[in-house]
């Protein structure tokens, strides 16, 4: 943070009031650029607002163990207590790619963790913040994985491979079981699902403002009524894309960074 004196005062900048929201940046499934840039934008975060929400799929897989964490997603890890340093509040969700996590975030990183769905006020806004995945028809291979990696039991068994062992297999067995498809007309189809699945929510929830939801990899910023709204940032990997949400409400932003390209 940057010290000015006026007349003999030292004076502060004031931090920016904001909520910056990212989703699905699959760092060590996407090309090394994104995760330079991923870098680059968390950089200039403490600049843009005062909370950061990183909804869900962060990485390509994460998994927390008791003694060890994997290794490539250290510098990103590092990068982020780098913005909890400066006071920004960082809220993490779980995504159908990294939902096994908890205790690391909150005492190493000093971070949120909610593997599931969480009610949060986002600039004075009540919100529904998920990551998405599971509300929609999704092929067979996702709903399996959704399955699996919600039953208590699969992260004590997990726990007991090797990490190498571990992460290797999942490595493996990830573009099958996470029911990755480049059919557009499937993703489109289920990013009209997340939408109404939003518009049911606020309809039955009077007492919320927004529902942010991540997963499809599609941009979307839907009014619900007066001051009311869908918001899906789109994928990180994708363009760079994440979500503002300031006092005014949200708009849906992309970052950019001299020397950095896809």
């Amino acid at each position: 943070m940057r010290l000015r004196w006026f007349a003999g005062t030292l004076y502060t900048p004031p931090v920016p009031q904001g909520v910056i929201v990212v989703s699905d940046a699959h760092l060590g499934f996407a090309p090394e650029s994104v995760t330079r840039a991923f870098h680059c934008f968390l950089e200039a975060v403490p600049s843009l607002g005062d909370h950061l929400v990183v909804n869900g799929d962060l990485f390509e897989f994460w998994f927390e163990y008791r003694a060890v964490i994997p290794r490539a997603a250290f510098s990103t890890l590092e990068a982020l207590a780098a913005v909890r340093r400066t006071g920004v509040r960082i809220t993490v969700t779980g995504g159908n790619h990294d939902r096994w996590g908890g205790e690391f975030w909150r005492r190493d990183l000093g971070a949120e963790f909610h593997e599931e769905v969480v009610d949060l006020d986002l600039a004075g806004f009540k919100a529904l913040v998920s990551h998405g995945d599971g509300v929609g028809d999704e092929p067979g291979g996702a709903r399996l994985m959704h399955a699996v990696t919600r039953h208590p039991l699969t992260a004590r068994v997990f726990r007991w491979i090797h990490p190498d062992v571990g992460l290797a297999l999942v490595r493996r067995m990830s573009p099958f079981m996470a029911g990755k498809t480049r059919d557009q007309a499937v993703i489109q189809r289920f990013a009209e699902q997340q939408a109404d699945y939003a518009r049911r929510l606020l309809a039955r929830r009077p007492d919320l403002d927004l529902v942010v939801l991540g997963h499809t990899h599609r941009s979307a910023l839907i009014p619900v009524g007066e001051r009311r709204w869908y918001l899906n940032p789109g994928a990180w990997m994708d363009g760079y894309c994440y979500a503002m949400i300031t006092p005014e409400g949200p708009t849906l932003e992309r970052f950019e960074t001299a020397g950095t390209t896809k």
